[in-house]
């Protein structure tokens, strides 16, 4: 990003945005400009006239910055409105007010003056939301890389557990979005016909999915790489509670107590994959996120389990359970939940990537590499590797205790 070259509508370095690898990459969508923030910002009362903009994020799928306003500095997302409307934003909203109702600390989303916390503009929906409290160290970092340190591993394994207690009694359905979207309906199936009858109907209500999988032999890969692992999963589907979670908790999505005090976490943000799933599931979703550094895989040679940080496993795990312990049923079903916890964004970010960003090489990418590599990683030696470690963690909650 120090290279790129100024943007002269903001005056800021011209944004680059994570790609699908470990290059930056131009952006796809139009970076946020003064005139246009301003021009926003006048829906909402409490913001007051914005005089700079701070940072641009380079996250992939929206258009986000920082703008310094006269109420204080303020985070504009934008959104194109086929990725989420007004009320699937809305969504993500009541579910942040009722967590912050409970004690979590999340930022404070604004209104507009006729009481909506979201706005439609045109092609784009837009939220604004103030700047939590905290530093932003992994600002950007991209997806799957690791933590710091173990201190920040376990801290961010106890504010997921504060979460997750805050979460309950908010009993809203599951959500309806169609893209980037991350949700429980197609694992929570327990016969494997069931499983494919549940893709079978994700595909059909996604035209863009439709039309890219005709040409691929879906069903026979989600047989060979898939329900193997869903069999592992089936019998424990019973005993995991509904709970509405994050479902996309890296460290850059959270706030940071500023060094040299001890780590810990100040503000969670970015509830954009929050839906109504399970603890399991979400605690399944923040290993897939940070402690395998998928990225690196594919030109690493030999052993990979260096690629798999199972001491910032055990930390996040162990701090996680010092607030709300792990059932029997759950540690058991995290092992085998692990594999299969990405299929649904992944299949999400495909119709994304073929029918809106039109691009052949990503929709690829998330089928091949995502979607089916991903998965079938897990019957390598390091994958096998990650899931013995949990097998034996499960183990161990099952071991008579000396009195």
């Amino acid at each position: 990003m120090k290279d790129a070259k100024p943007d002269d509508a903001s005056g800021l370095p011209a944004v680059l945005s994570h790609g699908m690898g470990m290059d930056a990459v131009p952006p796809s969508w139009p970076t946020l400009t003064l005139d246009e923030v301003a021009g926003l910002l006048r829906h909402y009362p409490q913001a007051g006239a914005v005089t700079r903009l701070d940072w641009h994020s380079p996250r992939p799928f929206s258009s986000a910055c920082v703008a310094d306003t006269v109420s204080g500095p303020l985070f504009i997302k934008r959104l194109l409105r086929e990725i989420r409307t007004v009320d699937e934003l809305m969504d993500e909203h009541r579910f942040m007010a009722h967590l912050r109702a409970n004690g979590l600390a999340v930022s404070e989303v604004l209104s507009t003056g006729d009481g909506s916390t979201a706005y439609a503009d045109g092609d784009w929906t837009y939220e604004v939301q103030r700047v939590g409290q905290g530093v932003d160290r992994y600002r950007d970092a991209t997806s799957w890389t690791p933590f710091l340190s173990c201190a920040d591993a376990a801290a961010a394994g106890r504010e997921l557990a504060l979460l997750h207690l805050a979460a309950r009694g908010y009993d809203a359905p599951a959500r309806s979005t169609r893209l980037l979207a991350s949700g429980f309906t197609l694992l929570s199936a327990e016969q494997p016909q069931a499983v494919l009858e549940r893709i079978q109907l994700y595909i059909q209500q996604r035209p863009a999915l439709s039309d890219y999988l005709a040409s691929r032999d879906w069903r026979a890969d989600v047989a060979r790489v898939l329900l193997p692992f869903h069999a592992r999963l089936s019998p424990l589907l019973h005993g995991l509670a509904p709970l509405w979670t994050h479902n996309d908790w890296h460290a850059s999505n959270l706030l940071w107590q500023a060094a040299p005090a001890p780590a810990a976490v100040e503000t969670v943000l970015d509830f954009g994959l929050a839906d109504r799933t399970c603890a399991v599931y979400d605690l399944a979703n923040a290993i897939e996120r940070n402690l395998i550094e998928w990225l690196a895989l594919p030109s690493a040679s030999g052993d990979q389990r260096h690629l798999v940080h199972i001491d910032q496993l055990d930390a996040m795990l162990d701090a996680y359970e010092t607030v709300t312990p792990l059932s029997a049923l759950e540690a058991a079903a995290l092992p085998a939940m692990l594999p299969l916890v990405h299929i649904e964004f992944a299949l999400s970010e495909l119709a994304y990537f073929h029918g809106v960003q039109h691009s052949a090489d990503n929709a690829a990418l998330a089928y091949d590499t995502y979607f089916l590599g991903h998965a079938a990683w897990f019957d390598s030696d390091a994958g096998r590797y990650l899931l013995d470690h949990l097998q034996r963690r499960c183990e161990r909650k099952t071991e008579p205790q000396e009195s």
